[in-house]
């Protein structure tokens, strides 16, 4: 992969790193790079030996939201249906994804780029990070993201950061629960390593299976969810490495997962 590629891609002990690579234009979100994300996720959902993708970026923001300029350059309704389409196919590829996705954030995340630390499973932020939903001060509702966003925080939260398009810091969004770990700026890679870590040492099974159950249970009416996540685990018992975790627990020792 160039180096100069919109998206970098690094591979190590199962942790696959996806990385933004315009730190110039704070990794906005251009035509370019939700192709070449969204083209990096559809190689990822058929990698069996991929256990977590961290979502990290280039530079001193993780992502400044759409590309302003170019999304200005075609002033054309059909062209921005398309195109937010697109962006919202590229966040449902996250969450349909698999394996967990944990967003690394440093700097800034706004707008769209708030819309994609959301739409990650998980997320540890910098410190130094900040977050916004920053379109009403453009004259713009920042709608998409305000999907995303309404699935992670509370309503009046979420509305209070849409309305004012005022930034809340990294304890914030952790205390609102956009992101799940902060850590001091020279740590942020330690405490992140240390989740994906924990991740890798899980049933790959485990993993997947409960993912793909967590997402599409919450669409559902309280008895259909119940009903639907019993199926699911009377599925997952039957398992080789369900019946090999409770053995080693019973035994008091460490699950050897046949599914690395």
């Amino acid at each position: 992969m160039p180096d100069d590629a919109p998206v970098l891609r690094h591979d190590t002990d199962g942790v696959t790193t996806l990385t933004l690579n315009r730190p110039r234009h704070f990794n906005a979100l251009s035509e370019e790079v939700i192709a070449a994300l969204g083209a990096e996720l559809d190689r990822l959902a058929g990698d069996e030996d991929v256990r977590c993708v961290v979502l990290a970026a280039e530079g001193k923001a993780f992502c400044a939201g759409h590309d302003l300029k170019q999304m200005r350059a075609t002033p054309d309704k059909a062209y921005y249906q398309a195109l937010f389409a697109r962006c919202g196919e590229l966040m449902q590829a996250i969450v349909a994804l698999p394996v967990p996705v944990i967003a690394r954030v440093q700097g800034l995340a706004t707008a769209a780029g708030c819309q994609l630390v959301a739409s990650c499973d998980l997320a540890v932020a910098a410190h130094s990070a900040r977050f916004a939903v920053s379109g009403i001060n453009v004259g713009l509702f920042c709608s998409t993201p305000a999907v995303a966003l309404s699935r992670n925080v509370g309503r009046k939260r979420a509305m209070e950061m849409l309305f004012t398009g005022e930034f809340i810091d990294a304890d914030q969004a952790r205390d609102w629960g956009l992101v799940n770990r902060v850590a001091e700026d020279d740590r942020l890679d330690a405490v992140l390593g240390e989740l994906t870590a924990s991740l890798c040492a899980k049933s790959r099974v485990a993993l997947r299976t409960g993912k793909a159950m967590f997402h599409r249970q919450l669409t559902m009416p309280l008895e259909e969810a119940y009903a639907y996540a019993g199926e699911t685990m009377a599925c997952n018992m039957m398992a080789e490495d369900a019946s090999e975790g409770i053995d080693a627990f019973i035994d008091k020792r460490a699950p050897r997962w046949r599914h690395r």
